[in-house]
Formats: structure tokens, sequence, C-alpha cells
């Protein structure tokens, strides 16, 4: 391996990107560590967790021995993701940063900053694969299916997936804490991140209303009841359950009540209890859809899809519109097909690509026959 290209690591401060460093090491490589500060507030203590962030990560490039530099995109990741976040939230819709952190930041930003350091490649600790074709990349899922990243690199282009590396896209979560724990790394124990990409765990709601104003409406059954208020659509989702304040009523089934539509004009959250058919639709449409060889399998294919993060791969068809756009129809009924969020391509263990849902033919979803 001493002929590959020098390589420089994504190190966020936690297990994942430690071991990612670890294994570019001992494969010979020339590798260094670069943490990524991308959001300047406190928390509620007045703690910044990327401070200890920092701290792992330069720990682990001391204890590896190897050069550590630190940048600051706040400004990137406020322009070329979170204004979007925002916007997205106010039109109503459901919006993925990690998604677009990805593509605007971790993958485009870094790489910028990275060649200015001399860097060829850059490796991230995500679970997934790439193969190298005919001077092509394909974008592969990680081997265990409990930790499989694919979904959020969907976005990601040939320019971008020709310099990134993922080492520990073949190994299960398990080991990858097992060979932290036996090389000594001072993140072998720390607990998985969870929340938006850089901004950590917030409560959803009370972030949100830092940066939305709210915008108060009614909560109305799709029977066509009024059942309560809401503080604004933007703090909701589809498929949501509780945070409603409408449980326990007088008549009711008892069962919980679950988001199914949201409307922006008329400042309206619908609502049906239990699993309810409104809850549950089978096709859907999308902006242009992001190929990752550049463009589409064919005009009109079957493959399997995801519409979350998490989900088992669903069977669909799916057919081309105009301007990059498409129709999918799924075997089987999907619950809570949401706006904003993204529908990512399979064909086995070859991520195709994705694209941003906008419509469906779930209750007020907005797609006619």
């Amino acid at each position: 391996m001493s002929g590959a290209p020098p390589v420089i690591v994504g190190l966020s401060g936690g297990v994942d990107s430690s071991v990612t460093a670890l294994l570019l090491q001992r494969s010979g490589r020339k590798v260094a560590g670069l943490f990524m500060k991308n959001w300047e507030e406190e928390d509620a203590s007045g703690v910044c967790p990327a401070e200890q962030d920092a701290e792992d990560a330069r720990a682990v490039a001391a204890l590896l021995g190897i050069p550590f530099h630190t940048r600051n995109f706040a400004a990137e990741y406020w322009d070329g993701v979170f204004e979007h976040f925002l916007s997205e939230l106010a039109a109503g819709r459901t919006p993925n940063p990690d998604i677009l952190c990805n593509r605007e930041i971790k993958f485009r930003t870094f790489v910028e900053h990275a060649e200015d350091l001399g860097y060829e490649r850059i490796a991230t600790g995500h679970y997934a694969r790439l193969r190298r074709i005919d001077g092509r990349v394909e974008l592969l899922r990680g081997v265990d299916p409990g930790t499989d990243q694919s979904y959020f690199l969907h976005a990601l282009d040939q320019a971008q997936l020709a310099r990134a590396e993922f080492p520990i896209g073949h190994l299960h979560k398990a080991e990858v804490r097992r060979l932290a724990a036996d090389a000594g790394l001072p993140t072998q124990a720390k607990r998985d991140s969870t929340g938006i990409c850089f901004i950590g765990e917030k409560h959803f709601p009370e972030f949100v209303a830092r940066y939305v104003k709210a915008d108060p409406g009614p909560i109305v059954s799709v029977e066509g009841e009024t059942l309560g208020e809401h503080q604004g659509v933007a703090f909701h989702t589809i498929g949501q359950r509780g945070g409603l304040g409408i449980g326990g009523r007088k008549g009711g089934s008892g069962e919980p009540w679950y988001v199914v539509a949201k409307s922006v004009a008329e400042r309206t959250l619908y609502v049906a209890q239990g699993e309810h058919p409104a809850l549950y639709g089978q096709r859907l449409r999308t902006a242009a859809v992001h190929w990752i060889a550049g463009s589409a399998p064919g005009a009109d294919f079957r493959c399997t899809a995801k519409i979350r993060y998490r989900q088992a791969d669903q069977s669909c068809h799916v057919r081309m519109l105009g301007r990059g756009a498409a129709e999918i129809r799924f075997d089987e009924p999907q619950r809570a097909i949401t706006p904003g969020q993204s529908v990512v391509f399979y064909a086995g263990e070859v991520c195709l690509g994705g694209g941003v849902i906008e419509a469906s033919d779930a209750f007020r979803g907005g797609l006619q026959e």
C-alpha cells in the first residue's frame, strides 16, 4: 500500500472515524486527521459538544502519531445546508439535512481543504463500500444491514466518490468497537452520536422554534373534526405520534393519533387514530433524481427502494418523467410517505441514487391519478 495516495480522515471524535484512521495507518498509508466544526452554538447547559469531540479527535490523532488539523466550516454549513433545511420546514416539508451535509460539506468543502493540505483522498467512518470498475465508481451498501449508511450517501457524484474511501464499510459495529479497544483508542466506548448532522442531539421542536416562527392552526381529523391546535406545521412530520395534545378523547378508540398530512396554506395539521388507511400510500413522485452512475438505468424499470433510513428494501416500479423527475409505484402500500425526505434506489448491493419526495397518493398527498 506504500504507493497508494495520501489520505486525510474526517475525524469526528467518534469511534467509527477513529478506527478508519487506525486501519489506514496500519495499511502503510500517509494519513492525517481533520476535525470539522460546523456549528457554533452551545447547548442549553452552556456546553459546546464540538469542543469535546475535537479533543477526542485530537487524542486519537496523537495516539496514532498522525498530523491533526481543524477547520471551521460553520459559514459553509449555514449557507449550503441549514438555510435549505429551514426553507423546507417553512414550506411544510421534512428535509433530511444529513444527505445535503454529506454532499456539500463532507464531500465538497472537506475535499477542497484536503487538496490545500496536499491530500489526494479523503476517508470517513461511513458504513458503506466502493467498487471501482472501468473508470467509474459504484456505491455499495455496508455489509451490516444494521449500520449501512449508503442511504445518506446517495447524492454523491462520480467525482466525489472517486476521491473517497470508506475503510470500515466491510465491518460490523461490534468489530469496530473491538478494534478500537484492542488499539486502546480513547473513543472505544464513546456513545454514537444522533440528531441533525453536526448539530447533535437537541429537542427538535425547541431547536426549530429558534429559527421558525410559530404559526398556530387547527388539528383536524381525517373525518373533518377539529381536535385541537398546533403551534406550526413546521414542528410536525408525517407519521408523528405524540406531542399533539389530543390523546384520551371521549368516545375515541384509545389508539394513538398520528399526523397524516400537513397544509401550510391552511395552517392545518391532519391526523388519524391508529393504523388508519390515511397513513398509507403506494405511489410517489420525486423531484429530479440524482443517479450515481450519471443516468437512470432506463426509462421504465424495476428495483428496490426505501423512503427512510433503516427501512427494509421495498420492491417497486420506477417510471422516469420529464426534467429528471420520477414516479414510483410500490408493490405494497408504504407507511408515512413524507415530502422532503428522500427515496433511495437499489439494485442488489448497489445504491443507484435517489430523489426528494414531492408528492404521494396518500391522504392529501397531492399526487393524482
